[in-house]
């Protein structure tokens, strides 16, 4: 019955709705009507609704018998029990499968949780063998990544091992980016080892149409910036002015900006953040100033555009945060 009125059109829903709760009143009535002014009977109103009524559907399914406390999830129709259960994350959902075994276990819940956090598998793009799980995919990954936060180079090669991940730069590139669950430490230091992985998760960046400053800070949110200068910092700044000159060639050419040039402001915007960041430094850099230093090492840029690069990291803050 639950399941039927589930996938009813609309309009069947409400008029099957309206005789369950007709015949609820009079069970619950002992059969008598409301009475007009004159005595006769008066039909009730129908009530508005806007979807199946869980109430009156839980109610005839129990046989009118009332229920406290949680909803059980398997007197709903299993449609509307897998849309409850796909908000948990998946301790709850483990939790929630030894109450509800088959709802818990079910393959769609575990495939969504599995994409959410983990964006790219090379896995997801074969034919699944016979007796795949994405419940134990889900173990398998959570497991990867504490190895990797532990060990990069080992927790990769657990990956390739249980076939999740293929050794391609393109395909370690995307697990990479499009997961947060993996520690920035152990990142950095597996990208300093494999620059074929960092050009090409350079590459998947998109700074189109967005300002410098706010560009170099969704850099640095997925490759995160070394604690000290070095020969990695400058790879990291020359690889990202090269990839947002390529991503806003319109931009470059009304400033005209070079690879170069960017490579400056780069440069100019991680002084300025730390210089007004830091409790360190009593006197702060003017606007003034860094509009004056900057033009002497990038003289084709406008000092429009400068005096627009210090109001973003006065009023934003660090770029490398």
């Amino acid at each position: 019955m639950g399941q039927a009125l589930w996938r009813l059109p609309p309009r069947q829903q409400l008029q099957l709705q309206e005789e369950l709760a007709d015949r609820l009143a009079d069970r619950e009535g002992g059969g008598r009507q409301d009475q007009g002014r004159d005595g006769d009977p008066q039909k009730r109103a129908p009530q508005p609704c806007y979807g199946p009524d869980i109430y009156h559907l839980l109610r005839t399914r129990m046989g009118g018998k009332e229920q406290h406390g949680f909803i059980d999830l398997e007197m709903l129709p299993p449609e509307l029990g897998i849309t409850i259960l796909s908000y948990l994350n998946a301790t709850d959902l483990c939790l929630a499968s030894c109450v509800w075994q088959d709802l818990g276990s079910d393959e769609y819940l575990w495939q969504g949780l599995c994409k959410s956090t983990w964006g790219h598998c090379s896995i997801y793009n074969r034919r699944l063998p016979a007796g795949f799980s994405y419940r134990r995919l889900y173990l398998q990954l959570d497991e990867g990544c504490l190895t990797f936060n532990a060990n990069a180079r080992e927790g990769i090669d657990y990956f390739m091992s249980k076939g999740i991940l293929v050794d391609h730069p393109t395909e370690l590139a995307k697990f990479i980016f499009y997961t947060r669950r993996l520690h920035w430490k152990m990142l950095r230091i597996y990208l300093d080892e494999r620059r074929d992985v960092l050009d090409e998760l350079v590459t998947l960046h998109n700074f189109s149409n967005q300002f410098l400053p706010n560009a170099l800070r969704d850099f640095f949110r997925h490759i995160h910036a070394p604690e000290e200068r070095g020969e990695y910092l400058e790879t990291l700044i020359t690889k990202f002015s090269h990839r947002f000159c390529t991503c806003n060639p319109v931009l470059v050419r009304q400033l005209g900006l070079s690879p170069d040039a960017v490579y400056v402001l780069c440069y100019s915007l991680i002084l300025l953040s730390i210089d007004l960041t830091s409790p360190h430094v009593k006197n702060k850099m003017s606007k003034r100033e860094f509009i004056r230093n900057t033009r002497r090492a990038a003289h084709n840029v406008s000092d429009d555009f400068v005096g627009h690069l210090y109001d973003n990291i006065y009023l934003i803050g660090h770029v490398a945060v």
